[in-house]
């Protein structure tokens, strides 16, 4: 049996846990919006559309905020289209997806969906097509009381109060040539400065997001990104990141330690905000939104043949990629003092943890450790001493067996580590070590593990994957040992 040991010390913070690293990300795009979230077709429709046990799972993963309506929708998308009567608004050809779009659900709809989950919007504005007057005047509709054309056009629209929208994302991946509008780095900073000025007079409360590089294999990274931050800088609050996973190869050891390719992007973008802050001699910060991130490789078809809600971009999840979701938001913890937001991308159907058809839906294998975190942490994120086995893998050398984080609540005395067992054929036997301050016992142990790292759920075997409850470890010398089976991940919640 391999060993690993994990040293603890509820004094040796990361820091602060932000809540909205736990978003999602709901994008007119597929199946997400049309037969996912709103299906006036199904049964299991309320009087508006909106699918209820829909709406029951995405409270269970509990988003902090969702970001809408895009993604490469928004840099087409004029969001006037998609508000009033519904049959006076009109049916438009969407030129990302290469799909029809009907707008019977746009602004207001996505506002009453996110009051239903308690959660925050965070909404994108089109810097593609999009004019600097409409980025202003969606937040003047979205923030303002009234007493002005749109603020009164949303009171008209039949919401008296205003959204109170915070978080707002100036345009969508602006350095890709799948871009609609697509700018240079140079062209989109002046675009989205004024931009922001503009949104900031109308509110001055809101927090702004800058496009980043769409991704870290983009020849213009991370220049862009060092472009982005000079130059919009002193007007926004968070610059994104853009990231997508893949087993291409059928290599599921480098796989399960994709963690390396995370940390990386996740580090250089860090480190561009640091020499930026130095260079500008400036007392802010900025953060890191990562508003796009999942396992995404099978379903690249995104050519929706001009059709309504067609069946693109439907990825299937097995096993180990619920283990590399599971090591993803680990990194999310161990990065706590950087990462302010992240969006899971997507939320119903389309690369999502949820799946429906009219008559039902099941949750995928990636629902279970995002709502195991998005549940159990808060507080401060620990930083573990980790001690472990290794073993060799084609992509990335040698590696830890074990995959860890921890987070701290000083209020609630609770405290839970999150464990990927990466070996696939090995138990790990682990031992926790507490420093400062020793655990009083554990809560809960929750488990997902397999011996096949393919398999999957589908609506035939809803449960063929899961979290389980399962039994706690044992305390020896003030020491909580645990067995690990492979490939697994494991929550432990602990009682301070």
């Amino acid at each position: 049996m391999k060993n690993a040991t994990l040293y603890l010390d509820t004094q040796r913070t990361i820091s602060d846990i932000s809540p909205y690293i736990f978003g999602g990300f709901a994008e007119h795009m597929g199946r997400c919006i049309y037969q996912g979230i709103y299906d006036p077709q199904s049964p299991l429709s309320d009087e508006n559309g909106i699918r209820q046990d829909v709406m029951e799972a995405l409270r269970e993963l509990n988003f902090r905020s969702i970001r809408y309506p895009g993604g490469n929708f928004v840099s087409g998308y004029h969001w006037e289209d998609g508000i009033g009567p519904k049959e006076q608004r009109p049916v438009k050809r969407d030129l990302a997806w290469r799909s029809i779009e009907t707008n019977q659900f746009g602004t207001d709809e996505f506002m009453k969906v996110c009051k239903a989950l308690n959660t925050q919007p965070m909404m994108a504005v089109n810097l593609g097509t999009g004019s600097i007057q409409d980025a202003a005047n969606i937040v003047e509709y979205c923030n303002l009381e009234g007493g002005t054309l749109y603020s009164d056009l949303r009171v008209l629209n039949g919401s008296e109060a205003p959204y109170g929208v915070k978080f707002w994302c100036l345009g969508n991946e602006m350095d890709g040539p799948w871009q609609v509008g697509q700018l240079s780095a140079e062209d989109y900073s002046k675009k989205a400065v004024q931009a922001a000025k503009a949104m900031k007079l109308i509110d001055p409360s809101i927090e702004l997001i800058a496009c980043g590089s769409s991704s870290s294999h983009m020849n213009s990274y991370p220049e862009w990104d060092r472009i982005v931050l000079e130059e919009t800088w002193d007007h926004i609050d968070y610059i994104s990141m853009h990231y997508y996973a893949s087993n291409r190869d059928e290599d599921t050891a480098s796989y399960l330690a994709y963690t390396h390719n995370f940390e990386r992007h996740l580090n250089t973008i860090a480190a561009t905000i640091q020499y930026v802050k130095a260079k500008k001699r400036s007392p802010k910060d900025v953060f890191i939104s990562w508003d796009e991130w999942n396992v995404w490789y099978r379903e690249m078809n995104g050519n929706g043949e001009w059709q309504q809600a067609p069946h693109i971009l439907e990825e299937v999840y097995n096993l180990e990629d619920a283990l590399v979701v599971a090591q993803w938001m680990n990194v999310f913890l161990r990065r706590a003092d950087v990462l302010k937001m992240a969006s899971l991308a997507q939320v119903v159907n389309v690369i999502a943890p949820i799946m429906t058809r009219t008559d039902g839906m099941f949750k995928q294998t990636i629902f279970h450790p995002f709502a195991a975190f998005s549940r159990h942490v808060a507080g401060q994120s620990l930083d573990l001493n980790v001690v472990s086995d290794t073993h060799d893998t084609a992509k990335h050398g040698s590696v830890s067996l074990i995959d860890a984080s921890a987070s701290f609540d000083p209020e609630r005395l609770e405290g839970t580590l999150f464990l990927v067992n990466r070996s696939q054929t090995e138990a790990l036997e682990t031992e926790v070590v507490f420093q400062s301050q020793a655990a009083r016992g554990v809560k809960a142990v929750y488990q997902m593990a397999g011996e096949d790292p393919k398999a999957h759920n589908s609506f035939e075997a809803p449960e063929n994957v899961t979290l389980q409850q399962v039994e706690a470890g044992e305390f020896q010398s003030g020491k909580l040992v645990l067995k690990l089976p492979p490939l697994s991940f494991t929550a432990v919640v602990l009682d301070y």
